[in-house]
Formats: structure tokens, C-alpha cells, sequence
């Protein structure tokens, strides 16, 4: 999603919820502590020079359930970040606190798990933003060697004739 439409969806709502991807809700008493722009420069792994910009919100829950933001409240706090840090019309990439499974304590039969920021990408399906998952890649698959995938094809599509009638273009 892009920021022109987080705005146009910020204008529309009378609350902000965001979804994880599976399916449960941020708590609503949710902060957007950052937004801001990320600049990524980098080489990829086939030598290529690259450059990317996503303009960045974080979400952070705290015990603090008496401050909960509005969608004018983020959408000022959007314009601000707009006019002071020069962003632009970019995809917005989400932070939020992710657990993931010790393989440690997975090992001791523990229900233990650390916690680490997840980025996710974002959507809306017109109540809700959704915070959706993203990937790793390769994007020099080309240079890496790494092989494209081949498309399944059913024998019985290659040729509509019977390969071995009298007028068949088999023999």
C-alpha cells in the first residue's frame, strides 16, 4: 500500500485497526512511535547496485490504555513527516513485535518464544489495515545460478493427434 492510500483511508475511518496476518488484532490502545523514511542501499548477490525507499510506520502497545490514537492524530502526524523528512508517495513497510519459537526451549517442551521486530507490508480492507507478510528473495537470480521454475505440462497437452494412427505424425 502506498501513503497517498493509507491517507485516503485515514480520511474514511472513525478508528484505526491494524490486523496481523493471522487474523488477530493489534490492541487497540496501540502508539505509532516512528514514521518515517527508510533509504536501503545495497549490492545484491549478482554484483547489481541497488536502492530502495519505503516510508516506515512502528507500532508499539503499552499498559498505556487511557492514550489511544485517532485516525486524524496519524494522519497529522503523516502530513508532518511528509513536509519535514521530503517523503513521498512510496509503499509503506510495517514494525511491530514478533515472537518467534526458541528451537531451546522448543527442545526443553517450554512454551517460551523471544520476541524480535517483524516487518510486514500493508493493506486495507476498508475497516482494517492489514499487515501483511513479506518474503526474502534473491533478485539476481539470473547471476545466482538459481533456476527459474518450470512449468508442469500434462503429456496428454502436447499433441491433440494419437501419436500412433495410420495419420499420425509420429512414424
Amino acid at each position: 500500500m502506498k501513503l497517498s492510500q493509507a491517507k485516503s483511508a485515514l480520511k474514511e475511518l472513525k478508528t484505526i485497526g491494524f490486523q496481523l496476518p493471522d487474523g488477530n488484532l493489534v490492541p487497540n490502545h496501540f502508539h505509532v512511535t516512528e514514521v518515517g523514511k527508510i533509504t536501503k542501499h545495497f549490492i545484491d548477490c549478482g554484483g547489481i547496485v541497488r536502492n530502495e525507499e519505503v516510508v516506515n510506520f512502528q507500532l508499539w502497545d503499552a499498559n498505556d490504555y487511557d492514550h489511544r490514537l485517532h485516525p486524524e492524530k496519524l494522519l497529522n502526524i503523516i502530513q508532518l513527516s511528509e513536509k519535514v523528512l521530503k517523503i513521498e508517495d512510496l509503499e509503506i513497510e510495517v514494525e511491530y513485535q514478533a515472537e518467534i519459537e526458541d528451537s531451546q526451549t522448543q527442545k526443553n517442551q517450554t512454551n517460551n518464544s523471544l520476541q524480535t521486530i517483524g516487518k510486514f507490508g500493508l493493506d486495507f480492507d476498508g475497516k482494517n489495515f492489514l499487515l501483511t507478510s513479506k518474503q526474502t528473495d534473491c533478485l539476481a537470480k539470473d547471476q545466482c545460478g538459481i533456476p527459474t521454475e518450470k512449468s508442469k505440462v500434462k503429456l496428454s497437452d502436447l499433441n491433440d493427434e494419437p501419436c500412433c494412427s495410420p495419420d499420425g505424425n509420429c512414424c
